[in-house]
């Protein structure tokens, strides 16, 4: 029993070194920065320990305006995303032929490059001296617009990032939903039809259990996902998102790294921990709600 358990530790000891070589160490000297204040990257120096960096962030207007674009866009995208791909993965199960070649159709948005998408999109919706862009023409032939929605007011730019991100996300949901669909077993269908159940009732009570867990998996990486978005925003608004007013909290931890207010490590270092504190919290009640949801 010794042998097979230090042969199972020796199988394990590569896996170990590397997290805790690139995770769990930096999480530690985070969290060490994060309490050093006024600490000098240049010399390394600081004069004191404490929570003043947390509160210092806590207070930052540029912080709360990432706070608040931030949980904007999950609490749109995420739900949006979901019940978006969960229609069109019913929809794609339901077509025999061309399946295949449908979700390749659907799936091209994800294996293309984020910057490249984003500036496809800004090209789209932005408004200059020579074009309106295409969105605004088509808004013209209902008599609306046009609409700045690069440069413009604070919920037209919002309503890009979150139509932005759900395209993104979008065919990722469908690949894995349209997979979890195909694996219920046609015998339950075929009982509940020989009962002559309703689709609605069919749905509710062999679809949506029978591919919960998956269902629950995208819920869960939706959140994390969105949490972490930056790249999306940088692709339509540029680098400097603080005075678009469309930066995130993970841009803002950029920021303060190499942005134009960077070489403030310890004020990054208590945001990524504000940062990790929500993420946990919500990973931690989507957990609990699953107990009762989410059948395996």
């Amino acid at each position: 029993m010794g042998k097979n358990n230090l042969k199972a530790w020796l199988y394990l000891l590569p896996a170990i070194l590397f997290l805790g070589a690139f995770m769990v160490y930096p999480l530690i000297d985070v969290l060490i920065y994060s309490a050093e204040e006024g600490y000098n990257s240049a010399s390394q120096t600081y004069f004191g320990v404490g929570l003043y960096n947390y509160s210092y962030v806590l207070h930052d207007p540029y912080f709360l305006q990432a706070v608040k674009n931030t949980f904007i866009l999950v609490i749109i995208t995420v739900p949006l995303s979901t019940g978006f791909a969960l229609l069109i993965s019913l929809a794609l199960n339901s077509i025999k032929w061309l399946r295949n070649l449908f979700q390749t159709i659907y799936f091209l948005p994800y294996v293309t490059n984020t910057l490249a998408v984003g500036l496809v999109f800004m090209i789209l919706f932005k408004k200059n001296a020579y074009t309106d862009g295409l969105v605004n023409l088509m808004l013209r032939l209902f008599g609306a617009g046009p609409v700045d929605f690069i440069d413009g007011p604070y919920a037209a730019k919002m309503f890009v990032l979150c139509f932005y991100t759900i395209w993104v996300v979008l065919p990722f949901k469908i690949l894995i939903l349209t997979s979890a669909l195909a694996s219920v077993k046609q015998d339950y269908y075929n009982a509940a039809r020989i009962d002559a159940t309703p689709k609605w009732r069919i749905f509710t009570r062999i679809t949506l259990p029978m591919i919960s867990p998956m269902l629950f998996y995208l819920v869960i990486t939706g959140f994390i996902g969105a949490f972490k978005a930056y790249s999306d925003a940088v692709a339509l608004f540029g680098t400097d998102l603080n005075a678009a007013g469309m930066n995130t909290i993970v841009g803002y931890v950029y920021d303060m790294l190499y942005g134009d207010s960077g070489g403030f490590p310890s004020y990054a270092s208590a945001a990524a921990l504000i940062l990790f504190a929500i993420v946990l919290t919500i990973t931690c009640i989507n957990l609990i709600i699953s107990k009762k949801h989410v059948h395996y």
